[in-house]
C-alpha cells in the first residue's frame, strides 16, 4: 500500500512566521506569552507549551506587566496595542502580512468622513480572531456576515464597502457580492474588495485533487480549525473515504480495507510533523501486516 503526504498542506506562510518568531524567542529566554492559541492545532499547541510558550486570554493581558507576548498570524484590533502599552508589555508581532494589510485598508476607509463613510460589512465568522481584528479597525462599527442568509444587516439604501476574512471561499464571497447587487438601491455605491489569501483559496482546487487519486484520504486537523472544516468538507465530496482526524493515536484499521493509495492531507493550521507522524504509523501497521 502506498502513503503519500500532500506537499501543498499544512502551514501557510503567516502561520510559519509566528512559530518562528516564537521558537526564536523562546530558544533565547524559555519563556514567552502567546494571545489565543498560536495555531489551531492542539498537538501544535502543546509543542511549543513544552518549550516554554505560555497561551492566555485578553483579560489575563490587562494583569500583565513587563513582559513579553506574541501576537498570532491572526491579528488583533487596536485595543489589544493599547492594552500592552499601559502595561509596558512588550509585542512581539506576527500578524500576517496579508491580514495587517486588509486592517490598514478597513481603517483608513472606516476614517473617511463621517458624512461619506460607507458601511463596512466584513464576509466573515463571527467571533473569529481574524475577524475581531477587523472589526476593531471600525471602532465595533463593521457588519459581518457569515453567509447571504445574513446580508439583512445590511442597509440597502446607503454606500457600502464589503471585504472578507482573507481564508473565506472565493464562491462564498461571490456569492455575497451579487445578492448585495440585487438587493441595492438605484444610484447606491457598492465597492467589494477581493481580500482573500490565494494561498489559501488555491488550495482547495489543489486538495480535491489530491483528494481524487487516492483510495483513502486521512485529513489531519485540529477541532478548532476554520479552514480545516471547510478542506475537509472538500474532500470529502471529492472522496467519499475521506477521514477526518487530529493525530495519529485516532486512526481506525478498517478504513484501509482493499485500498492500495492512502494519502494524508490537512489545514493551514496542520504542522508538517503531525502528517509524518500519521504517515509513520499507517507504513507500521501495513509493514507488521496489521491492516485489515
Amino acid at each position: 500500500m502506498r502513503v503519500e503526504i500532500d506537499n501543498d498542506s499544512g502551514f501557510c506562510f503567516g502561520v510559519v512566521t509566528a512559530i518562528t518568531k516564537a521558537e526564536e524567542e523562546l530558544e533565547k529566554s524559555g519563556t514567552l506569552f502567546c494571545l489565543g492559541d498560536i495555531v489551531h492545532n492542539s498537538d501544535e499547541v502543546q509543542r511549543l507549551a513544552q518549550k516554554g510558550l505560555t497561551v492566555i486570554t485578553h483579560s489575563e493581558l490587562e494583569k500583565l506587566h513587563n513582559v513579553k507576548v506574541l501576537l498570532r498570524a491572526h491579528g488583533e484590533p487596536p485595543s489589544t496595542y493599547d492594552t500592552a502599552r499601559h502595561n509596558g508589555v512588550e509585542i512581539i508581532d506576527a500578524t500576517c502580512p496579508v491580514v495587517l494589510r486588509l486592517q490598514q485598508r478597513i481603517k483608513q476607509s472606516f476614517n473617511t468622513d463621517e458624512t461619506e463613510r460607507p458601511q463596512i460589512v466584513i464576509y466573515g465568522k463571527k467571533g473569529h480572531a481574524e475577524v475581531n481584528g477587523l472589526v476593531g479597525q471600525t471602532n465595533g462599527q463593521a457588519i459581518v456576515v457569515e453567509s447571504v442568509e445574513e446580508i439583512d444587516k445590511i442597509d440597502f439604501t446607503r454606500p457600502i464597502a464589503l471585504y472578507s476574512q482573507t481564508t473565506k471561499s472565493l464562491d462564498g464571497f461571490r456569492e455575497v457580492i451579487d445578492c448585495i447587487k440585487k438587493r441595492l438601491a438605484p444610484g447606491v455605491k457598492f465597492e467589494s474588495y477581493d481580500t482573500i489569501c490565494r494561498q489559501v483559496a488555491n488550495r482547495v482546487e489543489k486538495i480535491r485533487r489530491f483528494a481524487s487519486n487516492h483510495n483513502v484520504i486521512l485529513f489531519v486537523a485540529g477541532k478548532k480549525s476554520s479552514n480545516g472544516k471547510v478542506l475537509y468538507a472538500n474532500c470529502l465530496e471529492e472522496n467519499p473515504r475521506t477521514y477526518l482526524i487530529s493525530n495519529a493515536s485516532e486512526i481506525d484499521l478498517s478504513w484501509f480495507s482493499d485500498a492500495e493509495t492512502v494519502g494524508i492531507c490537512g489545514a493551514t493550521s496542520t504542522p508538517r510533523w503531525l502528517m509524518e507522524q500519521v504517515r509513520d504509523r499507517i507504513e507500521d501497521l501495513n509493514n507488521n501486516h496489521k491492516m485489515i
